[in-house]
This record gives C-alpha cells, structure tokens and sequence, in this order.
C-alpha cells in the first residue's frame, strides 16, 4: 500500500451512547461494538442499538465477533446499524463472507505469521488487523507484538493493533505505516468505559505529522 497520509483510527469496546459520540467527536473514523461474552467489553443486542443509532455520518459501526454461531451474526445484523464485520477466531474465508457486508480478519502475529500467504486466503477481505498472541486469547490483550514483523507492502490494508496507547501510537504509526490503527484497552478510564482524556490525547498523537 502507499502511505498514507492520515491514519485512520477505530475505538473498539464502546458500551455506552456517551462514549460513542464522544470518540466520535474526537475524530474517530469507527466505532467497534464487542459481540463476544467473555469479554468485559460485550454489549448486548439492544445496547448496540442504541449506540448504533446514535452515531453520525460517515462513522463506522463495526461489529466484532469471535467464532460465533451464524444464527447470532445474524440476528445482529437483522437489529443492529451495522457497517462492517470484524473476525478475530478460526473463521474460514467464507465463514467470513456470507453475511453480505464487508469484513475484517485478525491475526494474532507471531515472529513465523506469514502475512501473505493469510492475505492470499482471505481474498475478500477489506483489511488485515494485526493484534497481539497471548494463548487463549482471542484478541484485546492490551499488549504490544513487535512491529518489525509488519512487512512493509502488503496487498491488503493493514490495521495496526494491540497494546496501543497516546505515547505509542506516533512510533507505531512511524514504524508500520499502517491504514489504520485500532485502540481499545489503551484509552480507557476503566474496562469497557473510555476516557475523553485519553481519547483526545491518542488523537492528538495520530495527527502528528510523521518525522
């Protein structure tokens, strides 16, 4: 890919209107909406929404699920405003693509992940999200991998996440060039409530000009 000349940003694990429109406001190109129980960032259908609802044009409303049963993403996308589709398990390419919407495939990188032989199979993908291994840990780890690993051209677009944070994003942007980067853990005040303080400072830290 080019470089780009503004990195996109995605805040996952909204579970409040509030916190939707205030990362919205800050710039936020996306939202992420946290279809998964285990963790501490699930909303409901309903409670999605709401948020969904409530966010303004040209915001993304991003669905997040982890091996999920078809009935379910189903009956999200039958209830929920939903823009596009992120898959952080074992789904298979058309797991992925059945539902209609386009979609995002994380990978847990590892020293070994081959990232083009996963781009070569997910073909229909929009985007290839990086995110931290941890064993047993689907994704939201709130740790760091080491960005060497990113290859420098890809034929996907790479969204860079796992254990960013306002005094890293600048070096991780420098050091990936991604198209976009994805925050969760790394602005919040507490598990699954977000912090405008460290909301607006991460998007102050994104627009920096790259040196």
């Amino acid at each position: 890919m080019a470089v780009n000349t503004r990195t996109r940003v995605k805040i996952c694990g909204i579970t409040t209107v509030s916190d939707g429109l205030m990362v919205a406001q800050s710039g936020a190109d996306a939202i992420g909406l946290v279809f998964y129980v285990p963790s501490p960032r699930h909303v409901e259908i309903e409670q999605a929404c709401s948020i969904a609802k409530a966010m303004p044009a040209f915001v993304t409303k991003t669905a997040l699920f982890v091996n999920p049963e078809i009935e379910y993403v189903k009956a999200v996308l039958e209830q929920v405003q939903i823009d596009l589709l992120q898959f952080h398990g074992d789904e298979s390419p058309e797991f992925c693509e059945q539902f209609g919407l386009p979609y995002m495939k994380a990978v847990r990188m590892q020293e070994t992940t081959d990232l083009n032989e996963i781009v070569n199979q997910y073909v229909g993908a929009c985007g290839i999200l990086l995110d931290a291994y941890k064993p047993g840990v689907p994704g939201g780890t709130g740790e760091q991998f080491n960005w060497s690993w990113v290859p420098k051209t890809l034929s996907k677009p790479i969204i860079l996440a796992g254990g960013l944070t306002a005094e890293n994003i600048h070096q991780a942007i420098q050091s990936t060039q991604p198209w976009a980067v994805d925050v969760s853990g790394g602005v919040e005040a507490s598990k699954g409530i977000k912090s405008s303080e460290q909301v607006t400072l991460f998007m102050q830290q994104v627009m920096r000009p790259i040196e």
